[in-house]
């Protein structure tokens, strides 16, 4: 793919098919948010530009406005599904990229910042498989990093990048969805939801209208070279169980961490299980553990955990839980210098 992209012509050609969200009781001077045509009757967007509304107002690009209906919604992944009739005939969905974006690859954000309709700002992808902390106290994993400029009004908008080659074949040239627009975090430094989430949450919410997520019920702190001389461990891998939650595991049962040791100033939880693979796949910190769960189990699913334990290596079968919804999770404990603890 070559680096000289013509952005004129990628926004003339998507920008039909992104879209302007206003929740339908605060109207067009309220807050408002981006989507983008999913299919012939669907809208993605962010949950947190529905929440607390069922109906919102749509405008595309040509002044065009429809009324649409939230069918689905997902707070742990901040997706959201709206059913929307009689699309303008310009407004084709978006195709949504089958893998993560890699690094470097020139990406632009579609939407409404600062309520302006119609917006484009480019940049590049600045890394993949992030964690995103929310004021809900939980972290969105395998999120998008990019520099392309992202304000108020560009979540649920799409980050778009080019799919083919500018060849002078235009049958060639087309674009897909590398990532849902959700928030900006300091100065060029923008996230998106993945691909890959996209791709296996949003089919759950226009089929059902909510996603069933996989739950260890575990808090879990990555390993780093303190936590593993706490433990006293050979070397820094994995991440520690901290606590288990309440409720039937299913099979054999993770261990918490029994006690804390301080090492060099700070109090580490100790002697808990180090999980380091899950179904032979390697874990080398919560961001892998939590990917793997979100893409890859469902609740109920039987899962073979790798762990340390009492310094020798163990294989348990533990039975997926089904996360609870947000507003019934317990507040997440802390460690010794204040940081949240997250749970799996």
């Amino acid at each position: 793919m070559k680096s000289d992209i013509d952005y004129e012509r990628l926004y003339e050609e998507v920008i039909p098919s992104v879209v302007s969200i206003y929740a339908a009781e605060r109207g067009p001077m309220g807050g408002a948010g981006s989507g983008f045509v999913y299919d012939r009757t669907h809208v993605v967007t962010n949950e947190h530009v529905v929440r607390g509304g069922d109906g919102v107002e749509l405008r595309f690009s040509g002044g065009q406005w429809r009324e649409g209906e939230v069918v689905g919604v997902d707070a742990y992944t901040d997706l959201a599904v709206v059913r929307v009739g009689g699309l303008p005939e310009s407004a084709v969905p978006l195709s949504v990229a089958t893998e993560n974006p890699k690094p470097g690859r020139p990406v632009a954000a579609l939407g409404n910042p600062m309520g302006l309709d119609g917006s484009i700002s480019v940049g590049i992808v600045s890394g993949s498989s992030r964690s995103m902390p929310t004021s809900g106290g939980f972290a969105i994993p395998d999120v998008v990093q990019t520099d392309a400029p992202i304000n108020p009004g560009n979540s649920g908008g799409p980050l778009v990048a080019l799919n083919g080659r500018e060849n002078g074949d235009s049958s060639a040239l087309s674009y897909e969805v590398v990532g849902v627009n959700r928030a900006k975090q300091g100065d060029n430094i923008g996230f998106a939801v993945s691909p890959a989430i996209v791709s296996r949450v949003v089919p759950g919410l226009v089929a059902d209208g909510e996603y069933r997520h996989s739950y260890l019920r575990a808090r879990t702190l990555d390993v780093t070279p303190t936590v593993a001389r706490a433990n006293r461990l050979d070397e820094p891998r994995g991440v520690l169980v901290v606590d288990v939650a309440a409720g039937p595991t299913g099979g054999d049962a993770l261990r918490g961490s029994r006690y804390s040791r301080t090492v060099r100033g700070r109090d580490v939880p100790v002697g808990g299980d180090v999980i380091v693979g899950i179904n032979g796949r390697t874990v080398n910190s919560h961001e892998q553990l939590m990917h793997y769960l979100i893409t890859e189990t469902r609740p109920s699913e039987p899962v073979e955990i790798d762990v340390l334990r009492d310094g020798e290596e163990e294989t348990l079968e533990v039975i997926l839980g089904e996360r609870p919804t947000p507003s019934d999770r317990r507040p997440r404990r802390r460690n010794g210098r204040g940081e949240r603890i997250p749970i799996d």
